[in-house]
């Protein structure tokens, strides 16, 4: 009776088996999606690279590993400890389950790798990003998969293997997030980045307004003060950062130009920034808006032939 109440799960066993495997496949998804956005800054694909996108996901990626590799670390060593004083919690049905579970899911994602391998190397499109990608996945199935096969069948408990183990994962994880940091930059340089955007964002609104009003009036602006608009509700923005006006200047009847004060440089947005368009490729007013880190002006000039006054025109942002 004895040894069946001591081998019956408790709540703190369920609370450990849960939260530790739980935090596992974060950390596992987080990795590998970590990684894949890796390969595609490495690799980007024209048609499809958005930087943004991509820093987002390295972003969220880094986050997960940072709190979730910790706490799967933290209720490992505790789930270890507590089962080397106490050998017949091995047989935990619960634990037995999970254990199950999870070489479940890490051969089923290596058989699909493997087959989506397979397929795209038979169709003759296999890429060295796509290639790289299913590396990933496979390196990190393989490894949960061989990782819980020895879990299983391990007896000694006091081995120094899974502390091994332990510290190489850590070591991997801290060099995946500081590689982190030389692609998208640290948190002061995300934040000037996130200025430089909404920079942009302000400019191609004025600038959409500015067109709107020569197609209106047949003439420009003299400032930017006459753009407002109390019944459309249209107020000028300024810098999201010091909040001064952006700078405006006519240069002829039929040009002007839109100026501001960048914090970074658009080619740090991606090894392909500039040939990548940030929107449809079909859409025929896209304009160039690549600056450095210093005073950017950018020079437009009015076709009067294409934005005829009472023609139904659509506004270029």
């Amino acid at each position: 009776m004895e040894h069946n109440a001591a081998v019956k799960n408790t709540p703190k066993d369920v609370f450990l088996h849960l939260l530790n495997i739980l935090t596992f496949y974060i950390s596992v998804i987080g990795f590998i999606t970590l990684y894949v956005q890796y390969i595609n800054a490495l690799f980007p694909d024209p048609l499809s690279f958005y930087y943004t996108g991509m820093a987002n996901a390295v972003r969220l990626s880094m986050s997960i590993l940072i709190i979730a590799v910790p706490i799967y670390l933290l209720t490992s060593w505790l789930l270890g400890k507590d089962l080397a004083s106490n050998r017949e919690k091995r047989e935990l049905k619960l634990r037995k389950w999970l254990i199950y579970f999870t070489l479940f899911i890490s051969a089923v994602t290596i058989i699909v790798d493997l087959i989506m391998f397979v397929y795209n190397f038979l169709s003759g499109e296999l890429t060295i990003q796509f290639f790289l990608k299913i590396l990933v996945v496979l390196l990190a199935a393989a490894a949960v998969f061989g990782y819980y096969i020895y879990d299983l069948r391990r007896k000694n408990m006091k081995s120094k293997t899974p502390k091994i183990l332990a510290w190489t994962l850590s070591f991997v994880i801290l060099a995946s997030i500081i590689v982190g940091f030389f692609i998208i930059g640290t948190p002061a340089v995300q934040r000037s980045k996130k200025f430089d955007e909404q920079r942009i964002e302000d400019l191609q609104m004025l600038q959409g307004q500015i067109i709107n009003y020569w197609t209106q009036k047949e003439v420009l602006p003299q400032n930017l003060g006459a753009l407002e608009d109390s019944i459309s509700g249209f107020v000028v923005p300024e810098d999201p950062d010091s909040d001064s006006p952006y700078e405006y200047n006519v240069i002829d009847s039929l040009s002007f130009e839109l100026c501001a004060i960048f914090k970074t440089s658009s080619n740090d947005f991606g090894p392909t920034f500039n040939k990548v368009r940030a929107v449809s490729p079909h859409d025929s007013f896209q304009q160039n808006w690549a600056h450095e880190a210093e005073r950017t002006c950018f020079t437009r000039i009015i076709d009067p032939e294409l934005y005829k006054s009472g023609k139904n025109v659509e506004i270029p942002y």
